[in-house]
Parts: structure tokens; C-alpha cells; sequence
């Protein structure tokens, strides 16, 4: 069992989370971040760190589309082990409903 980061990271990627997690299994990619299932330790540290509310367990509904996502882009997004500076527009962005369709398969530059 693992957290998965959801679509709610989207143009937010607040990154506290990234700092709670003690076994280093985020991802940065352009506009989001990403747990690594195969190294998340199921801790649930991350979760109430983020501001956005965008990490969930694998077993609650909102990440059914997300696990995969997660799964596939830590393999090939840069791993990041400290907190980065988040979107400069983060809190316009925060709770906005439908930011699926922003999502980017584009690495971070920033990582």
C-alpha cells in the first residue's frame, strides 16, 4: 500500500511533504509532485503536511486515476529529497476544482 499524490497538486506543489516523508519517495515533475508506490513506506506523514490536500491512501476514491500516474512518472521524474520553493501562483491555484487537464509530463527543471 502506498499515498499517491493527486491531481489536487496541480500548479500548487507546496512541497512540506517532501520533507515529512523519511524514506525520500517524491518526485518533481514541471507543474506537480509524485510518490514512488515501490518506496513509500505507508507511513502517512506526508499527508496532512500539504496544504492542497492532494495526497490520499491508495485506498481512497480520489486517487483511482493517480496511482498509475504516480507510479510511472517517479521512474522517470528527478527524486527530491528537500522542500523547493512552490508554484509562484500556488495559493490562486489551491482547492481549484479540474486541473487534471494541466497536468504535464514535462520533468521538473527545478529539482
Amino acid at each position: 500500500m502506498a499515498y499517491v499524490v493527486t491531481d489536487a497538486c496541480i500548479r500548487c506543489k507546496y512541497m512540506e511533504c517532501v520533507e515529512a516523508c523519511p524514506v525520500a519517495c517524491f518526485h518533481a515533475g514541471e507543474v506537480m509532485l509524485v510518490i514512488d508506490p515501490e518506496q513509500c513506506i505507508d507511513c502517512g506523514l506526508c499527508e496532512p503536511t500539504c496544504p492542497a490536500n492532494a495526497i490520499a491512501h491508495e485506498s481512497d476514491p480520489r486517487t483511482r486515476d493517480w496511482l498509475a500516474i504516480n507510479s510511472s512518472y517517479a521512474a522517470i521524474w528527478p527524486r527530491i529529497a528537500r522542500k523547493g520553493a512552490p508554484s509562484n501562483d500556488a495559493d490562486q491555484w489551491n482547492g481549484r476544482p479540474g486541473k487534471a487537464e494541466l497536468f504535464s509530463e514535462k520533468p521538473s527543471n527545478a529539482a
